[in-house]
């Protein structure tokens, strides 16, 4: 049965089941601070020690991906999930199997995001130029919010909190495991000069569009979205579920991403993709500004939904931009780098904790809207210039997609 799904979506099933894993702790952070009397620093740096284990994951597994193939590489990672969830569900309280099913949690997302991606791009070529880094796009971002928005409904309602939560994933991977496991991969010509791809991937990094126009947007994809969901809220008070509504504000905010890639897909230029996504990210802050000012909580709906936008036009875009950047044989590697530098924005919460110590709510958003405002030049500053390609800065295979 499985073989009559599109094999673009029996790989994009299992990233948005990894993402859903990776994601549903984020309706944790309240529960863990509720039911355990684990600390505000504790439990924020327990949400960012994903980002610990992802990071070296992405580097190491993405070339390896490149050179064995996509499937090699994904079977293990999605049961490195499900272990990382069962390890969340046993945990409780204790900080240090927490922290464990954490940073395993950030290994699995690490070797499954960027060969994933890249194995949908692979399989979409039919499409056109870009379909691939939306596809996945679409996948990742389904699965980052429904994740902490079904485990959050059932950690505010349902029995045993610290349990049940962990639950669907565990449904959802059996699922998955069955769907995905024999998906297709397409034969691609994968060279082993090594020397050689380093340079490619090396080429590309050093490239105008990637070093402008990548490079210092890419941690706003999940600053944004963890700003949403893990910081902003705290500058008023939740009386009424607030597990609930944290999980369902982390909902809000990722599938506010889902749903903005059609205009994504209208802007067309990659530039103006995360441009306009950086300038919803200035607005959610500025929204920020005015819930810390004002104490009104409601705010915190049109606030999520401004930075969701954030996340998914500077996710799509930056992933538009790799995609024509890439050579076919190490897509994987350089999808790698891109998430890397993604990924360090789920630092903004706790360094938000420490700038706080300093500043004023208000003064952090301000300072936040500053770095948007000196980044916007550079991104527009961005485009491929005919003399980067024949000073070789850019390779015009990389033109083709």
């Amino acid at each position: 049965m499985a073989h009559r799904i599109p094999a673009w979506l029996r790989v994009a099933v299992a990233m948005f089941a990894v993402g859903w894993g990776a994601n549903q702790f984020a309706a944790m952070l309240q529960v863990y601070r509720d039911e355990d009397g684990a600390s505000t620093e504790a439990v924020t740096a327990l949400f960012g020690a994903y980002a610990l284990g992802l990071i070296p994951a992405l580097l190491v597994v993405a070339p390896i991906s490149d050179r064995i193939g996509r499937r090699k590489v994904m079977r293990p990672v999605l049961v490195l999930s499900t272990l990382a969830t069962v390890i969340l569900l046993v945990a409780g309280d204790d900080l240090v199997l927490l922290l464990a099913g954490r940073l395993l949690a950030g290994v699995a997302s690490g070797a499954a995001f960027a060969p994933g991606t890249a194995w949908i791009k692979e399989l979409s070529t039919d499409r056109p130029a870009g379909s691939g880094a939306r596809r996945a796009t679409l996948a990742l971002s389904a699965g980052f919010g429904s994740g902490p928005l079904v485990a959050g409904v059932l950690a505010q309602w349902a029995p045993a909190p610290t349990v049940l939560p962990y639950v669907p994933h565990l449904l959802l991977m059996v699922a998955v495991l069955a769907v995905s496991w024999s998906a297709p991969e397409p034969s691609i010509s994968r060279s082993g000069d090594e020397d050689r791809r380093r340079s490619e991937v090396w080429t590309a990094i050093r490239s105008r569009p990637f070093a402008l126009g990548v490079l210092f947007t890419a941690p706003w994809v999940f600053g944004a979205a963890s700003t949403s969901f893990a910081t902003v809220p705290t500058f008023v008070e939740i009386d009424v579920a607030p597990i609930a509504v944290i999980g369902s504000l982390a909902g809000l905010t990722l599938w506010t991403g889902v749903a903005v890639q059609p205009l994504g897909r209208r802007l067309r230029d990659p530039r103006l993709i995360v441009v306009t996504g950086l300038l919803a990210a200035a607005a959610g802050l500025l929204v920020g500004l005015a819930m810390a000012e004002t104490g009104a909580a409601w705010l915190v709906v049109p606030g999520a939904v401004l930075l969701g936008t954030a996340y998914g036009l500077v996710l799509v875009g930056g992933l538009t931009t790799v995609e024509s950047l890439a050579h076919p044989d190490d897509l994987g590697t350089l999808n790698a780098v891109f998430y890397s530098l993604t990924y360090l924005g789920f630092a903004a919460p706790l360094l938000s904790i420490l700038a706080l110590k300093v500043l004023s709510p208000d003064g952090l958003m301000l300072v936040g809207v500053g770095v948007i405002v000196l980044t916007i030049p550079a991104v527009l500053a961005s485009r491929v210039r005919p003399a980067d390609v024949r000073a070789g800065a850019l390779p015009s295979a990389r033109q083709d997609g």
